[in-house]
């Protein structure tokens, strides 16, 4: 006879969770995925779910920062550096313990403000005070500033503007609320970086365009 359920304790165990790293029933996994269980990215059940998981429907009051304008131009213009930012933020996020989509969120929404501060001309770093977000945030802004000192010796000039930045960071934080699946403990949205970037590294080829 198969054990009891680790969470529910009612109903029989039928799948091994690598979360819990014990055997739930399929109802709990179902309901307290990303919710009350921390799932790796790995896991079996997870990829399965993603496949299944609808986008959400957004308004225009959804959509982060709607006075900056984002076109395929500049999109398409600054590739290189919106891939950059895309892997170092996928970085950031799973060098940080127990991170979710929520913690990447305010990280981005930390950076953008502190960016858009200094459009104004004043100097004011917006720090979260979730320290989750906090962390994602400094080693993100790290990997800037990195980039910058490697391109500036190479160039003797400081190649990236504020905003250019600035739009990057606001269209991965429009990506992120796409890709919210509204679980406490989601990471939709990292997963979605993952499927999409392998992992970053200085042979990343938006990372040696910038560079060269």
């Amino acid at each position: 006879m198969s054990a009891l359920c680790q969470v529910c304790e009612k109903r029989r165990a039928k799948r091994a969770c690598p979360g819990l790293h014990g055997e739930i029933c399929a109802q709990c996994c179902g309901e307290q995925r990303e919710v009350t269980i921390d799932c790796p990215l790995d896991c079996e059940y997870l990829a399965e779910a993603r496949k299944h998981e609808p986008l959400p429907q957004l308004t225009e009051s959804d959509i982060p920062h709607p006075d900056v304008r984002l076109t395929e131009g500049f999109l398409r213009e600054h590739q290189d550096l919106v891939l950059f930012s895309s892997y170092s933020l996928l970085a950031a996020s799973l060098q940080t313990e127990g991170a979710a989509d929520g913690d990447v969120r305010e990280a981005l929404e930390a950076m953008i403000k502190t960016l858009r501060t200094r459009e104004s001309g004043l100097i004011y770093e917006t720090r979260p005070p979730n320290p989750y977000a906090a962390q994602i945030q400094d080693r993100l802004q790290v990997a800037f500033e990195e980039l910058g000192k490697r391109m500036s010796e190479q160039t003797g000039l400081t190649a990236i503007r504020d905003a250019e930045i600035l739009g990057c960071l606001v269209f991965l934080a429009r990506v992120a609320v796409q890709h919210d699946n509204r679980r406490r403990r989601g990471r939709a949205f990292l997963d979605f970086l993952r499927s999409q970037f392998p992992a970053p590294s200085s042979n990343t080829p938006g990372v040696s365009a910038l560079e060269g």
